[in-house]
């Protein structure tokens, strides 16, 4: 009888070479499902365990993860283009335009590059306002609030450097009036602009400083704050809900009456069991 796909995969998974690689194996039990995440370099960062109701699409809106797919969108579009662009002054222009109408699928390329870039910009603002409104902010998530806030800052800046490398009328003014405005802080303002260009104008110094920023430096501190991002989530006892919180608990254990609240949370609230009154008999005193 001919094995099928799913036998030679349990072969391969008895293995020596495989089991040197993957110290843990899928099962049916929860402790062998828990090994897998904990020993592995990338699943690890998550929770091993998640609630039901987190899994919901109301919880989350998933912004987080279309936030972080977008990301992995303009990684993948991003290398490519890399490939036909030069960071010089008299060349950038005419790469851009070469990726526009030469470059096979090159419109198309840059358009989802573009796209994408716009795209995670509405979802990281639209995320932390999900959080904000949720209030998961709060103790013991409030380091975890600062990433986010490090990596809001940082997606920023991944847009306005990627802005310059165009070359054109448009990228050249746009960060002219950037820089301009960043001259204006008070006491640091022209060393804050002489940081951003390389120099006191829009020039190849400032088109150089903005590619290197733009494709290595701001990515690379994306993928750092990302990966601590998702470590604090696990540490932090998972996404956050309402009734699942310790101080929540409590005091629903102490009023039964707010049960049917925390019903409403997607959570049931443990109560105490009702006592029965106890009975004392007094016995009638003689005369």
């Amino acid at each position: 009888m001919a094995k099928t796909v799913y036998q030679y995969f349990e072969d391969l998974q008895q293995t020596s070479v495989w089991r040197s690689i993957f110290r843990s194996g899928t099962g049916s039990s929860t402790l062998k499902r828990a090994l897998v995440i904990q020993q592995n370099v990338f699943l690890h960062l998550f929770s091993t365990k998640v609630r039901t109701r987190m899994l919901s699409f109301s919880a989350t809106w998933y912004l987080g993860a279309l936030t972080l797919g977008t990301f992995f969108i303009l990684v993948a579009t991003g290398i490519p283009l890399m490939l036909y662009y030069h960071p010089s002054v008299p060349q950038a222009y005419a790469d851009t335009k070469d990726l526009q109408f030469v470059v096979s699928s090159g419109m198309f390329l840059r358009n989802l590059h573009r796209w994408s870039a716009h795209a995670m910009v509405f979802l990281v603002f639209a995320h932390m306002f999900k959080v904000f409104y949720r209030g998961a902010y709060r103790p013991p998530r409030e380091f975890n609030w600062v990433i986010g806030v490090i990596l809001l800052l940082i997606t920023l800046l991944l847009s306005y450097t990627g802005y310059l490398l165009p070359w054109d009328q448009l990228a050249y003014w746009a960060i002219t009036v950037g820089s301009n405005i960043a001259s204006a802080v008070p006491l640091i303002g022209d060393k804050i602009h002489f940081l951003l260009l390389g120099g006191h104008a829009v020039n190849a110094n400032a088109l150089l400083r903005f590619y290197v920023l733009h494709c290595m430096i701001l990515p690379l501190a994306a993928m750092f704050f990302v990966a601590i991002h998702f470590w604090r989530i696990r540490k932090d006892g998972g996404l956050y809900s309402r009734s699942s919180e310790p101080a929540v608990l409590r005091a629903s254990a102490a009023d039964p009456s707010s049960r049917k609240a925390g019903e409403r949370w997607g959570t049931p609230v443990e109560t105490q069991a009702p006592v029965a009154p106890s009975t004392v008999t007094v016995k009638e005193a003689r005369p």
